[in-house]
């Protein structure tokens, strides 16, 4: 299993050393069987890390930052636009931090849902709002039963709604993302940790 890993170069091919790669070199990379002590990893699958990135950063970067990146640059269709309302499911995990941040960075006002065990990782993410809901026991994803998400939305946006959702939720959000939706808005559904999309 695993998608992503990172760590340092333990031995190179004479391709990788002719590349430049050498012993001892921190890198990230994205391959299928990443979940070792050891990953085999073509010389075209490795980023390498700057000095003063950390790993653990690095290697969230290689999956999560890209889906991010894709998230709240291109998968809305440019139907949001600078100075509008934006709202990210579940900004305590990883994917949606980054989501969260790269939206700010483009211009967008965020709203994020999170739970309460993760609000002090959300509130350091430069949100404009935080909904902050309980949490479900032993899930992956908040109560959005805790809080009326779509009343805040509306309060929150003055009654228009956000141009743009960005879900990894699932299940427990499709409706409240939709009912969040002001005029010509987008829904970005990308993943089901609540449970898939019903058809």
């Amino acid at each position: 299993g695993g998608q992503e890993g990172g760590g340092t170069i333990a031995a190179v091919s004479d391709e990788a050393a002719a590349q430049g790669l050498k012993v001892g070199d921190r890198v990230a990379y994205s391959v299928f069987g990443s979940y070792a002590e050891y990953t085999a990893v073509p010389t075209g699958k490795i980023l390498p890390v700057p000095d003063g990135v950390g790993l653990d950063v690095a290697t969230s970067c290689v999956v999560q930052g890209m889906t991010a990146h894709y998230l709240t640059s291109s998968a809305h269709a440019d139907l949001i636009k600078e100075g509008e309302w934006c709202l990210i499911h579940g900004v305590g995990g990883g994917t949606c931090q980054w989501a969260a941040q790269m939206a700010k960075i483009r211009g967008y006002k965020v709203i994020g849902t999170v739970s309460k065990g993760k609000a002090d990782v959300a509130s350091s993410l430069g949100c404009d709002e935080l909904i902050v809901l309980d949490e479900v026991e032993g899930a992956s994803f908040e109560d959005y039963e805790s809080v009326d998400v779509v009343a805040k939305v509306n309060e929150i946006t003055g009654g228009e709604g956000v141009k743009c959702v960005i879900d990894g939720i699932g299940k427990s959000t499709v409706d409240i993302s939709i009912n969040s939706l002001g005029r010509r808005g987008i829904f970005v559904s990308f993943g089901n940790a609540s449970g898939p999309v019903p058809a």
